[in-house]
């Protein structure tokens, strides 16, 4: 099966505009550009044929060619990476029978987290999406809860069936759970903001109507479940990584104490 890789990276980031243009520090006290780490992370990825970069701005487009990146030019109207995604499969005649979304503000997403979804959609030739979830511990589950309390959002939390086919995701900490259940094993999964698409799903993506619950969570794989795709949720394991996306100014001496431990 062919994999193609495809970062979807914008400048008009409404919390942090530029954000793929930020120097991050790593080890060795080397400075590296977020799309740079980000393009980085997604060729360490095994099983991969090709790993491009999708973008609307020519500052990032430069930058990424300046390291050896190839780049395909988008429009400024994509609504989301998975509409991007779509439109550089399209404007650049890529070819591949699967498509991973890597995406460009998640330099510390874990290889093998890509390397699972790959696996797990040669194996379900029924399903059109797979994305990664990763069971909470108590800490997080907290830490989630205490965003919401607070009126942030602190992380997606999806929900599956016995199959792990997904039913719902949300902004929302999901399924409700009482204290005596949370005792045991926590019932709560954190979505990872990755994504691997048949190609023939990606390509209709953006043709399906934006449904109420996209409008409302602000979800983009929201747009399959509300048009019948079916998306399979594969349970991964961290092994102790800490893969925070970079949203925010105040994310980079995070992601860099990340990079630091990760490369020393």
């Amino acid at each position: 099966m062919s994999v193609l890789i495809v970062i979807p990276a914008r400048f008009a980031s409404t919390r942090y505009p530029g954000k793929p243009l930020v120097a991050l520090t790593g080890a060795t006290g080397e400075k590296r550009t977020l799309i740079e780490r980000s393009w980085r992370a997604g060729r360490a990825v095994q099983g991969v044929d090709r790993v491009v970069v999708a973008t609307d701005d020519e500052r990032i487009k430069d930058a990424a060619e300046s390291f050896g990146a190839e780049v395909v030019m988008t429009s400024v109207d994509c609504a989301n990476g998975t509409e991007r995604c779509a439109e550089a499969l399209v404007n650049a005649g890529l070819e591949a029978e699967l498509v991973v979304n890597f995406q460009g503000d998640a330099p510390l997403t874990p290889s093998w987290f890509v390397a699972d979804l790959i696996a797990a959609m040669q194996t379900a030739p029924e399903m059109d999406v797979a994305t990664p979830v990763l069971r909470c511990d108590h800490a997080t589950l907290a830490s989630f809860r205490a965003d919401r309390q607070a009126g942030r959002v602190g992380g997606t939390t999806a929900v599956f069936g016995t199959s792990n086919e997904a039913l719902y995701f949300s902004k929302e900490v999901i399924p409700y759970s009482d204290q005596a259940a949370l005792e045991a094993q926590v019932p709560v999964f954190h979505h990872v903001g990755v994504y691997a698409f048949r190609r023939a799903a990606l390509l209709a993506y953006p043709d399906l109507p934006v449904g109420t619950l996209e409008r409302l969570e602000g979800l983009e794989q929201l747009r399959f479940l509300e048009n019948g795709h079916r998306v399979k949720c594969v349970e991964v394991d961290a092994r102790g990584r800490i893969f925070w996306e970079l949203n925010n100014p105040t994310d980079v001496p995070l992601i860099e104490a990340e990079l630091q431990k990760d490369l020393a």
